[in-house]
């Protein structure tokens, strides 16, 4: 059994009048539709089905919709491999002027005779009595975004800002995991590790790689008595936001999910066919996803899931989703529909979880709510208004541990 979209008719601002709004774009020979009048109708996935408690969620159902995602979309992830070893590669306890430690650390994971180093930037706050609670990027940019030295700094990852609210702040790179290119992203975890995955319809790819490597990072921070190992929390931006939702589904250590501006196969919903496309994103990025999802490239009807179903993964964890403005792309209106959506898991475990009936208005952030959210001013951007909004969410969520 299917349901029809929850907010069904609401018109979703992108701070431009729908009478001078450009409402179509021609990219890579298809039309993009920008027009909230031409969205089709269209029916989800039912989220629970049968699932009506938590224990058949637990075993059944969120199982179930795991696996459509791994088989449809990011490919299964490996569950084995030989060996791992953590080497601290630099250690400065006096950092950023005394106050933070900052540990650069050397990943590195053994398969069948075969090696991959992910080097991780983590900095912890000094002065703290108790381990802090850790937000991990998975950086989607380049490595001076998350420059150790701080010599450059980023409001993409303002560590010093992370570091005075209390907040040890880590950060890996996706290409030492898998390159962000169509015609190298195998080099690396997938190649020297897991070959077999690049010739299986349902292996993972780059984001499965990238998602992959968080976890190892996990693993890291068990073992690392300045990290509160049960309050890390994942944040990921555009491609790095549908790899953070990914990975939170998947690993469950992860004790909250951030993931900003995340668009197509991240947070917004398929069905709507708005903004980027199922179609235009395997056209473009296909090495992303597993090979199974290009057969709904035209087809998306007939994919057994919707973003909706990502979210519901995550419960009953604290999750925060974000949209700018100027990024009609990402369908900031099918983000926060993939939130509502997601509401039935999440209320099998509190029945008061609630969003806002319609849609925030602009720099209005939804902060009180396990579904957290907000739609800001400006562009497809990480910055630093986004990370105080964030602050604010884990602040309010740890404070009710």
């Amino acid at each position: 059994m299917k349901h029809y979209i929850l907010l069904g008719t609401l018109l979703f601002s992108c701070g431009i009048s729908s009478t001078s709004a450009q409402k179509t774009d021609k990219f890579m020979g298809e039309i993009v539709n920008y027009d909230e009048t031409t969205v089709p109708a269209y029916v989800l996935p039912e989220v629970l089905k049968t699932a009506k408690t938590t224990f058949a969620w637990e075993k059944k159902r969120r199982p179930e919709i795991l696996q459509l995602f791994a088989e449809h979309v990011y490919g299964h992830t490996p569950k084995r491999f030989d060996s791992i070893r953590y080497n601290i590669t630099n250690d400065k306890p006096n950092a950023m002027n005394g106050r933070a430690h900052l540990k650069e650390i050397a990943i590195t994971v053994w398969n069948k005779g075969k090696s991959v180093t992910i080097p991780v930037v983590l900095f912890t706050p000094n002065g703290r009595q108790q381990p802090a609670p850790a937000f991990l990027l998975i950086n989607n940019r380049p490595k001076r975004n998350t420059d150790p030295t701080r010599e450059v700094k980023s409001t993409f990852w303002p560590a010093e800002m992370l570091i005075d609210s209390g907040y040890a702040i880590a950060a890996f790179n996706v290409n030492d995991a898998a390159p962000d290119k169509p015609g190298t992203y195998q080099h690396g975890v997938l190649d020297q590790l897991f070959p077999e995955e690049l010739q299986k319809p349902n292996g993972m790819k780059a984001i499965g790689a990238w998602a992959w490597a968080a976890s190892r990072v996990m693993d890291y921070f068990k073992t690392d008595k300045d990290i509160d190992f049960k309050r890390v929390a994942i944040v990921g931006h555009s491609r790095g936001g549908k790899t953070a939702l990914w990975a939170g589904a998947q690993d469950e250590r992860f004790a909250m999910i951030v993931s900003s501006c995340s668009g197509s196969s991240g947070a917004s919903l398929a069905r709507r066919k708005y903004g980027e496309t199922v179609s235009l994103i395997n056209k473009q990025f296909g090495y992303w996803f597993n090979d199974n999802y290009k057969k709904y490239s035209n087809n998306v009807e007939q994919l057994p899931v919707d973003q909706h179903m990502l979210f519901a993964l995550l419960a009953p964890r604290p999750v925060y989703s974000t949209n700018a403005v100027e990024d009609r792309w990402a369908d900031p209106r099918g983000s926060y529909l993939s939130l509502v959506n997601a509401l039935p898991a999440y209320q099998l475990y509190d029945k008061r979880v609630t969003l806002p009936a319609e849609p925030p208005a602009v720099n209005s952030p939804v902060i009180r709510s396990k579904l957290g959210y907000h739609f800001r001013e400006g562009k497809h951007d990480l910055n630093v208004y986004d990370w105080e909004k964030v602050i604010m969410f884990a602040n309010y969520h740890y404070s009710k541990k």
